[in-house]
């Protein structure tokens, strides 16, 4: 996808005046997978790199809110975190979850004023999340939907605002964007051949810093003021957690993809929209997917290794050929839409400049040559790619804002 930059400064010296607005939600984001919060790490943005995405759409016009959920928690524990991040209010990860988990229920560091308090069926909320955080905002549907027990016998709810309850009509839109959603590969390879993380540490290297945390408080897990990234690192690493399946490693898993996919299907009233992003190609002479030039060198063993046919793939979808593209970080046809689930693949339609958008069913917005980190502004970014992903979450939050309200 590229764009000119005369077309962005065009869109930028005429914000909002385009747009065919139906509502004015707000828009929320839910970074991915060792993601962070806009707090944590110097000026450096997860959504944006050196610049910031959130102060490109507010000057544009729209509201945007920031979400720092757990970057190696569960997707529960993320979506509960997201909720009351947004809403206000201590967490509550709920009574039976806590108990099968042996997390804390109410960890006391967890308590927010809220982003938008206001937030309900009439004040409902766009949501945007990348990687790991398109899987989050999806549960977090659920959970909304959803009346959770605190008993196996399913007779007495959980207490808490959201696990207790129902509600509808939240959440307007979902948008994600490189999100795992079947699964990713590269799960199976790292926790099957090195302990898991472990392709993943030359990233966390460059983040680790007295800015950023792995938010484990649940699991009474913090950094001590005067420990070492290495220490903390290691103490991560070896903790009982990735013994569980309450962590993102089982989540993003093609097993734990599948349970989500059965758990949080399309709801008819939210719009669903998905891009996906690659940047490996095919290699005649092996049948293998293989590393772009531009992609970072930090993900390319990742990308190999996600490009090629593996012995214990041999019972898994994965083994098939259509799974060898990928970003580095999540094979790219798993982006396109939830086709897992016990009940069937979600309804998925391929965009082909649809000014009219069915609730109910994904939209396939189509595939960005760049990879996982890139969309994000991650990496060496040139000024034309840039340019490029500005346009695209301009014309995006057209998309969003043109939507019908409830």
């Amino acid at each position: 996808m590229r764009y000119s930059i005369f077309i962005l400064t065009f869109y930028l010296l005429n914000p909002l005046s385009s747009i065919d607005a139906n509502n004015n939600y707000p828009i929320v984001l839910i970074h991915g997978f060792i993601g962070w919060g806009p707090e944590e790490m110097g000026g450096y943005n997860y959504w944006g790199g050196n610049h910031s995405y959130v102060e490109y759409l507010d000057s544009l016009g729209y509201k945007v809110y920031n979400v720092s959920v757990g970057p190696i928690s569960s997707n529960w524990d993320r979506a509960v975190e997201a909720y009351y991040q947004i809403k206000g209010g201590q967490v509550d990860y709920g009574k039976r979850h806590s108990a099968q988990y042996g997390i804390i229920q109410k960890p006391a560091g967890k308590n927010w004023p809220g982003l938008y308090p206001e937030w309900d069926g009439d004040h409902p909320i766009h949501i945007i999340g990348h990687s790991m955080g398109g899987q989050t905002a999806r549960i977090l549907q659920y959970l909304l939907e959803t009346e959770i027990y605190m008993d196996s016998a399913r007779t007495i709810p959980e207490s808490s605002d959201l696990l207790g309850q129902r509600y509808q009509n939240w959440i307007r839109s979902i948008t994600t964007m490189s999100a795992p959603h079947n699964g990713t590969t590269l799960s199976d390879i790292v926790t099957k051949s090195v302990p898991f993380l472990q392709d993943f540490i030359g990233l966390a290297a460059v983040i680790g810093n007295r800015f950023y945390s792995f938010d484990l408080e649940q699991w009474g897990f913090k950094r001590n003021d005067e420990e070492s990234w290495s220490r903390y690192f290691a103490r991560i690493r070896s903790h009982p957690a990735w013994g569980t399946r309450n962590i993102c490693s089982w989540d993003i898993s093609l097993e734990g993809a599948k349970q989500l996919n059965t758990l949080a299907i399309a709801n008819k009233n939210i719009f669903y929209f998905s891009f996906a992003t690659g940047n490996t190609h095919l290699d005649s002479l092996s049948g293998e997917h293989v590393p772009n030039k531009d992609m970072s060198l930090i993900l390319r063993s990742n990308a190999r290794a996600m490009g090629k046919q593996i012995d214990y793939w041999a019972d898994s979808t994965s083994s098939d050929s259509t799974w060898f593209e990928n970003d580095g970080i999540v094979n790219t046809i798993s982006m396109i839409g939830p086709t897992t689930g016990l009940n069937g693949s979600d309804p998925i339609i391929v965009y082909q400049g649809n000014k009219v958008f069915v609730p109910g069913s994904w939209y396939y917005m189509g595939k960005l040559t760049m990879d996982h980190r890139a969309l994000m502004g991650h990496g060496k970014i040139s000024d034309e790619v840039h340019n490029s992903i500005l346009l695209l979450f301009k014309e995006h939050a057209e998309k969003l804002y043109a939507l019908p309200s409830f």
